[in-house]
């Protein structure tokens, strides 16, 4: 298995054995966007998608990477300096559409220390969709949230309600013991509450509580993030602006904006005097 790094010759690596998967919503809850693309299917076009993994360093960020792509874990793993990527080809159903979409998510892993976070700029350019991550442990890490959040928002230009811009809450380490644990679940959808996904998504950000050492709910995590993605990749083509031509052709006439105090040259042929802009 190869890292893409930032800035670096390293392409795209699915590494062995993974296939395309169809059948989603196993971890994603009832009101979640996966559950309801499960088990749909039709012919797709191949889409990329850019995921980015944001929260401070040690919450397990590079670990939950990991687990995903590749399905393993270690307990060893040195700060994630820049930034890292790994891809993986899925395919995923369009709740709003059903139409089914095999996607390569390009998940980016960031350096959670702050001496990194102003190379920020470079790596969310371009960002399909956002997992915010805190370990359950660590109450300073659920704190820090909202200036994770509110930095990549300004960073992308997005006003500080996000725009309906799709973002994911992953509280990581639940295999901690329940005596460690130092954020309730409670806290954390409150915060979801607040800072919501907005516009057309509506509803509070998607909340998991996962493990990357266990493996539990991060399947159902990202599968839930790149659905959001795709809503959202979708939402911005409608958006896009048309743009209008008028017509050419009869009696219409050209102005040679290059040449100032010259005539204007008429489709039947010939100039017809001269035009002032």
């Amino acid at each position: 298995m190869s890292y893409g790094a930032y800035g670096g010759g390293g392409g795209y690596d699915d590494g062995p054995g993974y296939s395309n998967y169809n059948n989603y919503g196993q971890r994603g809850g009832s009101g979640s966007y996966s559950s309801r693309s499960a088990g749909r299917s039709a012919p797709a076009k191949k889409h990329m998608l850019k995921l980015i993994i944001l929260g401070d360093s040690g919450v397990g960020k590079t670990s939950l990477m990991n687990r995903y792509h590749s399905n393993k874990f270690t307990g060893q793993y040195k700060a994630t300096i820049g930034a890292d990527f790994l891809s993986k080809h899925v395919s995923i159903t369009d709740p709003q559409t059903g139409a089914v979409r095999n996607v390569t998510l390009q998940i980016w892993d960031t350096a959670g220390q702050e001496r990194f976070q102003s190379l920020g700029v470079a790596f969310y350019r371009g960002a399909d969709a956002v997992a915010l991550v805190y370990d359950v442990g660590d109450s300073k890490s659920f704190d820090n949230l909202e200036n994770w959040r509110g930095e990549f928002l300004k960073q992308v230009g997005l006003d500080d309600k996000g725009a309906s811009f799709p973002f994911v809450l992953l509280g990581n380490k639940i295999d901690r013991p329940e005596s460690e644990r130092r954020v309730p679940r409670e806290r954390a959808e409150e915060w979801c509450e607040r800072a919501g996904l907005g516009g057309e998504m509506g509803g509070p950000i998607p909340h998991f509580e996962t493990s990357a050492k266990t493996a539990e709910n991060v399947e159902g995590a990202f599968l839930e993030l790149a659905t959001l993605a795709v809503i959202h990749q979708e939402r911005n083509k409608q958006e896009e602006p048309m743009l209008s031509y008028a017509p050419v052709g009869g009696s219409e006439r050209r102005i040679d904006l290059h040449r100032q105090g010259s005539s204007s040259y008429d489709y039947n042929g010939g100039y017809r005097g001269n035009d002032c802009c």
